[in-house]
């Protein structure tokens, strides 16, 4: 009996309080979704521009491929955001032991809509 509230003592109860995983998806999934909104803002800046009928009337020059090096840098954001979402979630996985714990559904929309927008940038700038 005496063995056993020693070892109790001595490893920490999930019961009482968080532990470092809790905290470590915590921080993963907020690092996540603001890597994904510094990608959105990163997207406006190396996206083509808009062709918009003022700028074609008055022969304003529009750029209409996208910027390479940010093209680079946005593709690895993006890389890194669907990563963080997903450690999060096996994180979470593994760390809950109820079927009545949360499931966190906004970890799996970011990491679709991630993998979509890779695609997306994988098409537009391989076919030019």
């Amino acid at each position: 009996m005496k063995s056993e509230q020693m070892t109790r003592n001595k490893t920490k109860e999930r019961r009482e309080s968080p532990d470092v995983w809790f905290y470590l998806a915590q921080v993963l999934a907020l690092l996540s979704w603001v890597l994904f909104l510094f990608a959105l803002v990163m997207s406006v800046y190396a996206a083509p521009e808009v062709s918009y009928g003022v700028l074609r009337y008055h022969d304003i020059e529009i750029r209409q491929f996208w910027l390479t090096p940010l093209t680079g840098y946005l593709y690895l954001v993006i890389w890194f955001s669907a990563a963080g979402s997903y450690g999060s979630m096996l994180i979470e996985k593994y760390r809950s032991r109820r079927h009545s714990d949360h499931t966190h559904y906004n970890l799996y929309f970011l990491l679709v809509i991630n993998l979509i927008w890779l695609s997306l940038i994988l098409h537009h700038t391989l076919n030019g």
